[in-house]
């Protein structure tokens, strides 16, 4: 049998707190941080909103020069690593991985250089030598001074999800004694245009599994969680535990999910199989819900045919979709919630679609119970699903 995977601490920060409590604390007090973009303009003749980060966030002196993607990843690391009572110098006699998601938010905010380019000019390489300098997995991995495995994983919006299942892995494998894992992603001008030329941008604040809903709101944050084995210290306080992953890729679009949601049923088959849970034993599902026509459709067809009288709700109400760091951040709040034994209302949810034949939580929810799932939908047919137990507390 596999040795279980420990979660002895969380790091998050995003539009709704810069760090786990107050995040939570937001979600529950049902506040919806989004305003128009602050970062960049466009010629949108009506912005659409997003969910930046709030000022404040920690940033050391010495992640001055790395892109924002990167220095939101190592805020939620130091979070994490506070929480789990490590300092980098006792990391250094491990074998520490550290595995990432992210999209394309660090790689396109250099505008002015590509423009100079385009335009014959021999613009200066900092821009680029600040690029390649900001791969988020390996900045952490660097500013630690680890030398176990490093990958940075960019499989759209289930990057976050698949970095916490691989890093899981590579404890498991026997690869390391630490993993951090998570994800991280930054607004960005580029795709804030390319969600709207795909008509999929709403242009107020999202409405998750409503009749009405008319698309997502972008936003930007990050979760480090740091994985242990659960042998090696007993006296660690646990937060949770990860039971199971699972990944299913269907390939149907580049943009749209399968119909029938065939990749995402794929991933769930694979995490109830690697946990040994069954679905009747959660308590809750933390959906992906990003408010499109096409994701809530297929996402709910197979919560319904798979997973049926199971409450589920959505956080991306009060974080927005974060792209890469969604997966990420969706499964520390899921941890948050199994601790607080409380599910909450799901932001923006108005009247339900009688398609969809399922509602998500409308209200606060108590519930009893020490598992949970969290999955993720992303372009090019990836879906990704942890199962997720309530920690322990003390081993």
């Amino acid at each position: 049998m596999a040795e279980l995977v420990c979660i002895t601490g969380i790091g998050c920060l995003c539009a709704a707190g810069n760090g786990l409590d107050e995040v939570v604390n937001t979600i529950f007090a049902g506040q919806r941080r989004a305003a128009s973009p602050r970062a960049f303009t466009t010629s949108h003749p009506q912005p659409y909103p997003v969910f930046a980060v709030e000022e404040g966030w920690d940033v050391e002196p010495e992640d001055a020069d790395l892109l924002k993607t990167s220095r939101l990843g190592l805020a939620a690391m130091r979070q994490a690593l506070d929480q789990a009572g490590w300092s980098v110098s006792d990391l250094r006699g491990l074998r520490v991985g550290v595995c990432m998601g992210t999209t394309v938010g660090c790689a396109m905010n250099n505008e002015a250089f590509y423009a100079g380019y385009r335009s014959g000019a021999t613009p200066d390489m900092q821009p680029i030598r600040r690029f390649l300098a900001s791969n988020p997995a390996e900045v952490i991995h660097r500013r630690l001074g680890v030398s176990g495995p490093c990958q940075t994983i960019v499989n759209a919006c289930s990057s976050g999800t698949d970095a916490i299942g691989l890093g899981s892995q590579w404890l498991q494998a026997g690869l390391c004694d630490v993993v951090l894992a998570g994800g991280a992603d930054e607004l960005c001008r580029t795709t804030y245009n390319g969600f709207a030329s795909l008509q999929i941008s709403a242009s107020e604040l999202c409405r998750p599994f409503s009749v009405d809903r008319c698309g997502l709101n972008l936003g930007e944050g990050a979760a480090v969680l740091v994985l242990e084995k659960r042998s090696l210290r007993s006296d660690k306080s646990v937060q949770g535990l990860v039971r199971g992953y699972g990944s299913g890729t269907d390939g149907w679009h580049l943009t749209a999910p399968h119909p029938e949601g065939r990749g995402l049923r794929q991933a769930l088959t694979e995490a109830f199989r690697t946990s040994g849970i069954q679905p009747s034993q959660l308590s809750f599902i933390n959906a992906h819900g990003t408010g499109t026509r096409e994701n809530d459709r297929a996402e709910s067809l197979v919560l319904r045919e798979c997973l049926p009288n199971i409450p589920f709700h959505t956080t991306k109400g009060y974080t927005g979709h974060t792209l890469g760091a969604a997966g990420a951040i969706e499964a520390a709040l899921t941890l948050a919630f199994l601790l607080r034994q409380q599910m909450p209302a799901s932001a923006g949810f108005g009247t339900p679609d009688p398609e969809l034949a399922m509602t998500p939580t409308r209200v606060v929810t108590p519930f009893e119970g020490n598992l949970a799932l969290s999955q993720s939908l992303a372009f090019g047919g990836n879906n990704a699903a942890l199962i997720l137990q309530r920690g322990e507390r003390c081993l």
